[in-house]
């Protein structure tokens, strides 16, 4: 199935999402709506919105406040993108400048700010102390793995555990608070509510490992970026981590000079993908994204059918196999 195929039960909704978006990134500071725009221009998988508007309707609310929170959780999730390109000076985003080196970095720090007051205004303004708790929780643990991540820059050490407690807090955690939401707005029982926050803290793990394995399999034509741009980074991913552990003294070698120095060589970069090969590293993190796919799957068995959960049970297996 594609994207469009499993997003369609909410189709109307997300594009009520985008208008939503434009709508609240609106002011007379000119500078604001002009990167909104620049931003929405780039496009995006808008997954995390979908995830919650699907999860809404699987537990049986279908009014407006799904779209309003679901606007809310994208802004969160594009602070943390502007912010992370400039805490890792990338650049690019999505094949375009990245908004820091198109209009710097004291604004765009001022951008991030602005959008993430801008989504808890959004849920303030609803007087849902439920859910603006879910928010501001998902928040500080996103901003905790960004300085947890930071603490463990450079470090070739990294260990699988500190790794999984970095992407569960940066990633899987949004994707959790926004099934979670869904589950809120549809007043489901604890163990549905529950269901659904693991479906989506499972899905994150996995959408995050396909991310990280990616970096070092994609094209940078499609990725928009360079490759190995984590490790050049300083960042070990999963199946790095897993070669740090299985290679020799050449392969270790390699990374550490990569890190080091923040420069992929050619010849660097050779014998990093011979080692990735030789101890199917990539297969490693493969496997561990399925695992992570399988138990989302799994966390919608008690909830109920239909075209939401059709859709639902559908996205990991995109994810899996998503090539961007």
């Amino acid at each position: 199935m594609t994207l469009a195929d499993i997003f369609a039960p909410v189709r109307q909704d997300l594009e009520q999402v985008e208008r939503e978006f434009a709508r609240q990134v609106d002011s007379h500071i000119g500078l604001i709506p002009e990167i909104g725009r620049y931003i929405q221009d780039a496009g995006g998988k808008r997954v995390r919105p979908a995830v919650l508007l699907m999860s809404a309707r699987l537990a049986g609310y279908s009014g407006d406040l799904a779209v309003l929170y679901a606007s809310a959780v994208e802004f969160i999730h594009t602070a943390s993108l502007v912010h992370d390109d400039i805490v890792d000076d990338s650049t690019l985003r999505r094949g375009r400048q990245s908004v820091h080196s198109k209009w710097g970095n004291d604004v765009t720090v001022l951008l991030g700010d602005y959008l993430y007051i801008k989504s808890m205004s959004l849920a303030l303004a609803q007087e849902s102390l439920e859910v603006l708790h879910v928010l501001c929780d998902v928040t500080l643990r996103m901003i905790e793995g960004e300085l947890f991540q930071l603490s463990k820059n450079g470090d070739v050490g990294i260990v699988e555990a500190d790794y999984f407690e970095i992407i569960q807090r940066k990633t899987a955690d949004l994707f959790g608070g926004c099934a979670e939401i869904g589950g809120i707005l549809g007043k489901t029982a604890p163990d549905a509510r529950r269901a659904l926050r693991d479906y989506g803290h499972n899905l994150g793990v996995a959408f995050q490992l396909v991310d990280d394995l990616l970096d070092l399999t994609g094209r940078e034509e499609v990725l928009g970026k360079p490759i190995a741009s984590d490790l050049r980074e300083g960042k070990l991913t999963l199946p790095v981590i897993h070669l740090m552990r299985h290679g020799g003294d050449a392969v270790r070698g390699a990374v550490g000079d990569v890190v080091r120095d923040r420069q992929m060589t050619p010849e660097r970069w050779q014998v990093i993908a011979d080692g990735l090969a030789e101890h199917r590293c990539l297969d490693y993190a493969y496997g561990r994204a399925q695992e992570f796919g399988a138990r989302a799957r799994a966390s919608l068995a008690s909830l109920p059918d239909g075209p939401e959960r059709e859709g639902l049970m559908a996205l990991p297996e995109y994810v899996l196999s998503r090539d961007r």
